[in-house]
């Protein structure tokens, strides 16, 4: 075997939910603006396999897997496609749907996907990415506004743009005191983008109460990361990813000497002329999206011009720190001495139930009677497994597998591939939610006849 990637991280194991738990039928975000009726699931669409008709939907900590039939699928959505399953195909990662579904034998299949189309709101009620621009530039009191995040804490804490003030809107009501006293002056909501209605709900609650000059940024945080960068503040780092251990990339950009004396743990140190060679030879591909915080002393112009340059190669989602190290240390938090990292070493958190690469290697490199306790289960097509399969693995196409349980193990733990890991994911969640332990490989395996494989 010549795995290409190997990253020593520990196996997510998988935590079965209580029998007796009802399944949730909506993300939580969703509940905020709608209902579900019965046969009807809201979230967010997660992988399409067109080659097994299914698709997942995330409900936040849970996912659903369900079926379509393309002749029976129905797709509302306002981008024009050739048919059903091409329009579904077209759906972003990520994107709000809602989905009816009939159930049979423990097996949905979706008959409606019904995608959340833009906020519809008059010009003369939203403001530009530009305009919101200027405004930053200029600050709250040169530039006469109030700019109000409407999405809740949590996502708040990851990032916001700069001069932004979080009132929630499922909290608006308890949070009217942060609105200004003249009903006159200019008011700005976001919240996650052209479809989120958190801000437009907000701006009719404004309007309610009297404000005349109160107007929606539509585009929202995804814009704005994709130009711009935003703000944390350090208790919100804190809580948002040194207390969930959620990986991101810290850059200290002071002089080394400075960042000597005390560094946010984890830190990479770099120079602010390193920063292009750090980019585009130590960095991880923008297609990961990791969280970037980049620090200097207060927050000033060495952090702002290092997250531009950052954002301008193609990372979204990158911020600088409030207040810097010395604001850091304000808000008593700990700090480390001595000499800090100069390479970056960012991996991914798995997904849930995944399995690292270096485990499932190690496992799947096992002659078969050395992992008796372990069955390793092919959900690929048998077309792809005639190519090659790992020794000893099971071949149970991911489309088959409710009607194959029977041939699973109980008192052994399954993991599962396929070729790409989409369909090794579902397989994972349909397995899991029929309380086998189970994990799965998410990431690209190519197995010749010898049995022997790669990893990309």
């Amino acid at each position: 075997m010549n795995p290409r990637l190997l990253i020593p991280l520990a196996v997510v194991t998988a935590t079965v939910l209580s029998a007796d738990a009802p399944r949730p039928v909506s993300a939580k975000i969703c509940t905020t603006c709608h209902t579900t009726a019965p046969g009807n699931l809201r979230g967010y669409l997660d992988n399409v396999v067109v080659k097994t008709g299914s698709f997942q939907l995330k409900l936040d900590e849970a996912t659903e897997v369900l079926r379509y039939d393309k002749a029976g699928l129905k797709v509302v959505s306002e981008e024009k496609a050739d048919s059903p399953e091409a329009a579904l195909k077209a759906i972003k990662k990520g994107h709000e749907v809602r989905v009816e579904f009939t159930e049979k034998d423990g097996v949905k299949t979706a008959t409606l996907i019904s995608v959340k189309p833009p906020v519809k709101l008059a010009a003369a009620d939203m403001v530009s990415t530009e305009e919101v621009q200027r405004l930053v530039a200029l600050g709250p009191e040169k530039g006469n506004y109030f700019l109000f995040d409407s999405r809740p804490p949590v996502r708040f804490n990851e990032g916001s743009i700069p001069t932004a003030v979080n009132l929630p809107f499922p909290a608006f009501d308890k949070n009217v005191g942060k609105l200004p006293a003249d009903k006159a002056a200019l008011v700005i909501f976001f919240c996650n983008g052209k479809t989120c209605n958190m801000s437009p709900s907000s701006l009719a609650k404004a309007r309610k109460l009297g404000y005349t000059n109160a107007k929606v940024y539509v585009d929202g945080m995804p814009a704005w990361y994709a130009k711009h960068y935003g703000v944390v503040s350090p208790a919100s780092f804190k809580e948002a990813f040194l207390d969930k251990d959620i990986p991101a990339i810290v850059l200290d950009v002071r002089p080394l000497a400075e960042a000597r004396q005390g560094f946010i743990k984890g830190s990479v140190s770099v120079a602010p002329a390193g920063l292009k060679d750090l980019l585009a030879n130590g960095f991880p591909a923008a297609k990961l999206k990791p969280p970037v915080l980049v620090v200097d002393a207060e927050g000033g112009q060495a952090a702002r011009a290092a997250a531009l340059e950052i954002v301008k190669a193609g990372y979204p989602g990158v911020n600088i720190l409030t207040g810097g190290i010395k604001g850091w240390q304000a808000a008593a938090l700990p700090v480390e001495t001595g000499a800090p990292a100069t390479q970056v070493a960012y991996v991914p958190k798995l997904r849930p139930g995944a399995v690292s690469v270096a485990e499932f290697t190690r496992l799947a490199s096992l002659a078969p009677e050395a992992r008796k306790e372990i069955l390793i289960l092919d959900v690929r097509s048998p077309e792809e497994a005639k190519a090659g399969m790992i020794k000893g693995a099971l071949n149970a196409p991911q489309d088959q597998l409710e009607s194959r349980l029977a041939e699973l193990p109980r008192d052994r733990r399954i993991l599962v591939h396929c070729g790409t890991g989409a369909r090794a994911e579902m397989a994972y969640n349909i397995l899991k939610d029929r309380g086998y332990n189970v994990a799965y490989l998410n990431a690209e395996i190519t197995i010749i006849d010898t049995g022997e494989f790669t990893i990309d």
